[in-house]
């Protein structure tokens, strides 16, 4: 792991938790409690002018209390972590300016892990390799090749959509990079050593039927408050770059405007991949050996 990643410290808290499951609700009353600004990690909350799809908190939620990371890119623009690292490094700075504690509200995986981790340095590209893996994604689909890296590194598959090729080969790049040969070996290896997060974090925990429930009613009033006016909106004024495209939610939206499927079919597809989405961070917060779990 590089050095490349924000200082925390007793005055930072993490509260993260699977899509729909009220974090942005019960963060604002915590930072209002301790008397900190709250810091987004959330993946999608970066970009301008996709607020219904990403639940990026209300003007009247923001009122309440100080927001940082939010808004900061054109949703056509390529985003990174390390931009986001950068982004959160700069904050941090700020509110320890100002005497304010640091409250981190979201759940993106990628963006925890590399919180607590820094990023990982990037292996040489071994280009027969990479032609292996695209052989293996033509002839049987990247869902394959992501049920492999699953039962590989599921840690790392919980954090890639099944559909994310780039991601999924570039996931096999590195573990192959690190040399080794038996990979369980190496997880236990790795596991030996516990990656334990310098501050609290607290994950919401709901009961799975409660969770889709809310999951359910989440995207009927995305659509019944303008998802897709809003996803044409921001195509027309900035254009939606690949990776905020493939937002769920908005994916479904650019495929209802482009004629490919009806309302119905996008209001049903985003319900579906939300809760493959919650599923998957679900997985991934289960690493936080040293998280609080809050009953929804």
């Amino acid at each position: 792991m590089s050095a490349s990643k924000p200082e925390l410290a007793s005055d930072c808290i993490i509260l993260t938790g699977p899509t729909a499951s009220g974090k942005t609700a019960l963060g604002i009353r915590i930072a209002q409690r301790l008397n900190a600004d709250i810091l987004s990690a959330d993946s999608v909350a970066v970009y301008k002018g996709l607020d219904i799809g990403s639940a990026k908190p209300t003007l009247e939620e923001q009122a309440q209390a100080t927001h940082h990371l939010l808004d900061l890119v054109d949703p056509a623009s390529l985003f990174t972590a390390s931009d986001w690292l950068l982004a959160a490094a700069n904050a941090i700075q700020d509110c320890r300016d100002r005497g304010r504690r640091i409250l981190f509200v979201g759940g993106t995986p990628l963006y925890l892990r590399c919180l607590r981790d820094g990023l990982d340095e990037s292996p040489a590209i071994d280009l027969d390799f990479r032609n292996s893996l695209t052989q293996q994604i033509a002839q049987s689909g990247p869902k394959a090749l992501h049920e492999k890296l699953g039962r590989l590194r599921p840690d790392i598959a919980a954090t890639i959509h099944p559909n994310d090729t780039k991601r999924i080969i570039r996931a096999f790049e590195i573990i192959q990079a690190s040399g080794v040969d038996h990979p369980r070996s190496w997880l236990q290896a790795r596991n030996s050593k516990k990656q334990l997060f310098p501050c609290p974090i607290l994950v919401i925990d709901q009961p799975r039927k409660i969770l889709n429930r809310r999951i359910h009613e989440r995207v009927e009033s995305m659509f019944e408050c303008g998802i897709l006016e809003e996803t044409e909106a921001a195509e027309q004024q900035y254009g939606i770059g690949t990776t905020a495209a493939q937002a769920a939610g908005y994916k479904e939206s650019l495929a209802f405007i482009r004629g490919e499927i009806t309302k119905q079919d996008a209001i049903t597809k985003t319900k579906q991949r939300t809760r493959q989405l919650a599923k998957r961070q679900r997985t991934w917060f289960r690493s936080f050996s040293d998280a609080v779990w809050l009953s929804g």
